[in-house]
């Protein structure tokens, strides 16, 4: 197959990572015919739309932040890249992750790695951080990572949407549909098969499905480790000024950060709790009383007052082997190309995944980043990439 010339491009998922496939194929020249399946056009319960659209330095794996690095470079950058009525409200105001007195090597270990990838990440004493931010109750924090540049969060929705005009705007036909399966031979996807009947052949696959990919990939018998997991965010008001406030991860695990003159914030679910999703999207409304309230009036006193305005869920795509993605192409279907598992950061790297993508399926190899790393292999073979943080 000729790569600069293969004729159809189809794209399973519309949402963030699809949309940025599709633009960046066109931005990296192909000029084949590219069609997106979503299947449902509304975005209602899309996991982009129901993030909380952040996007940080701070991860455990080097690979990870250099593909943040390029996608803060992309937010800083949007209007030029997408178009100039790409408004996405892009705020870097950094996130303050704490650590406990129990994990200061751990996180000063961590803080030395992300620096030497280019993060502008500092370590703040209990001291330090008391005297930039006094509204927190430190009690049992020994160390503060804080990202000075380079963190921050944005409008999600509206860089899809833009992502996705700009992908329409160069010949990108999306098309809304639901995929049941996929026409395989011994060494590739040749075709789509739809729920209405219809097969859209296919020169390659990008399977960019979110939480569902694992499910759909399932029907032809590949085991990819990506499922729904259920994430629920809290918006609240507080007697707190937000105006400056970083995204603030705490030692129990919740975190918190303003939304305009308020604020939303969440916790993870316990384990037993955690389980696949599939269409819930009812929030878990106990954990307000039972965990996230608690946590939260411990670390900042004054927002002990607070009162909730709305919550909401969504599905975290989680890859239960290494909270990692997987992008790249199958060991043996070799033009299937995934682009999912982000497990929690995939608005953030739509981006730079996207990026990959696209100059994969034009020359045949990774030019600007090296994602190899989270190729099939490592999911084929049990060899775990592991993202410690995970928020």
């Amino acid at each position: 197959m000729n790569k600069k010339t293969a004729e159809h491009v189809v794209i399973v998922g519309g949402a963030i990572l699809g949309s940025f496939c599709a633009w960046s194929l066109r931005d990296q020249g192909f000029s084949g015919q590219i069609t997106v399946v979503e299947k449902d056009s509304s975005y209602r319960y899309c996991s982009t739309a129901l993030s909380a659209a952040c996007i940080r330095l701070q991860f455990a794996t080097p690979l990870n932040i250099q593909m943040s690095l390029y996608g803060v470079e992309f937010l800083r950058d949007v209007k030029s890249r997408l178009g100039q009525d790409a408004e996405i409200d892009y705020v870097e105001d950094g996130y303050l992750i704490l650590g406990s007195e129990k994990s200061i090597e751990q996180r000063r270990a961590l803080i030395e790695l992300q620096r030497a990838q280019g993060a502008d990440i500092v370590e703040l004493n209990p001291a330090e951080i008391a005297n930039r931010y006094p509204m927190l109750d430190l009690d049992g924090v020994g160390i503060g990572a804080y990202g000075q540049s380079g963190e921050g969060w944005f409008d999600a929705y509206s860089l899809m949407t833009s992502a996705r005009k700009a992908a329409r705007a160069s010949d990108v036909t999306y098309i809304e549909a639901e995929v049941n399966s996929f026409d395989t031979t011994s060494e590739g996807v040749t075709g789509v098969v739809l729920a209405d009947g219809r097969t859209l052949d296919c020169d390659w696959c990008i399977l960019a499905a979110g939480a569902w990919s694992g499910g759909l990939i399932h029907n032809i018998g590949i085991e990819l480790p990506v499922v729904p997991r259920k994430r629920t965010v809290f918006s609240f008001k507080s007697p707190v000024e937000g105006i400056g406030m970083p995204m603030i991860v705490d030692t129990s695990g919740f975190w918190l950060r303003p939304e305009g003159h308020e604020f939303i914030g969440g916790i993870y679910p316990d384990p037993t709790e955690d389980f696949d999703a599939h269409d819930d999207f009812e929030p878990h409304h106990h954990l307000l009383e039972s965990e996230f309230w608690p946590a939260l009036a411990t670390r900042v006193p004054a927002m002990e007052e607070m009162r909730l305005l709305s919550s909401w869920a969504g599905h975290y795509e989680i890859n239960t082997l290494d909270h990692n993605a997987v992008i790249g192409p199958h060991s043996d279907l070799k033009n299937l190309i995934f682009a999912t598992g982000f497990s929690g950061h995939g608005v953030m790297h739509a981006p730079a995944a996207g990026r990959g993508v696209a100059e994969w399926i034009t020359t045949g190899q990774y030019q600007s980043l090296d994602l190899s790393p989270l190729g099939w292999d490592r999911i084929a073979n049990n060899r775990p990439l592991v993202e410690s943080v995970v928020i």
